[in-house]
């Protein structure tokens, strides 16, 4: 898919990033959570918030000298949920996962083969709630430049990289909507060349940029 989005924006920087971070470090999230049913509040099975499964991401931002980058990952098509699309490195948190930190931490270590000393983490972005039941918790850290990732062939298909100068630049976030079940469903969309980023993905990715560069 071509990219339809502006080509011009503003670099950012991981140093950039870490001092947005710094500087609202005295406000905590906001009370209410981020998620599908902002863009759908019609969409009445989107929960009970009691039912949710507790979920984590790793948002993984690379410390490149000419502006940051996202990691993100292609998911296979043999996977039961979001199959074939762009997300996250990160999965359910588990009972013996101490904290979201830990779950992203070991899941991007599962899926892509990042060590988690590799990671500086930032905080957390607002929890972010999916129509397929989950509660994900969206973690942010920095990657310095010097690692080396491989897929998990079970999980993912591909690895790659997307400036996060373009991705917090508002004239890239493009609102669409789509079908499903004879119900309209909304959601961004962001594509970057041929990647299509969308949903839950570029949910989080609005959520950052509402947070820290609106």
């Amino acid at each position: 898919m071509a990219n339809r989005a502006s080509a011009e924006y503003e670099l950012f920087t991981a140093d950039d990033l870490r001092l947005r971070f710094e500087s609202r470090s005295d406000q905590p999230a906001p009370d209410r959570e981020f998620g599908d049913h902002l863009l759908n509040p019609d969409i009445v099975q989107l929960m009970e918030r009691e039912g949710a499964r507790e979920a984590a991401v790793l948002v993984p931002i690379v410390d490149r000298r000419d502006g940051a980058s996202v990691i993100l990952t292609q998911r296979t098509q043999s996977l039961r949920k979001h199959s074939g699309q762009i997300a996250f490195p990160g999965g359910s948190v588990d009972k013996t996962d101490p904290s979201p930190e830990d779950a992203a931490l070991r899941e991007a270590h599962e899926e892509i083969s990042l060590a988690p000393e590799e990671v500086k983490i930032l905080g957390r972005l607002p929890r972010y709630l999916t129509t397929t039941g989950f509660r994900i918790t969206p973690v942010v850290g920095i990657v310095r430049p010097g690692f080396e990732l491989e897929a998990n062939p079970a999980e993912v298909a591909d690895i790659f990289e997307t400036p996060l100068s373009f991705l917090m630049t508002e004239a890239n976030h493009v609102r669409a909507s789509k079908v499903w079940g004879g119900v309209e469903r909304h959601f961004y969309e962001m594509p970057y060349g041929e990647r299509y980023i969308w949903g839950v993905t570029a949910g989080i990715l609005r959520t950052l940029y509402e947070r820290y560069y609106a």
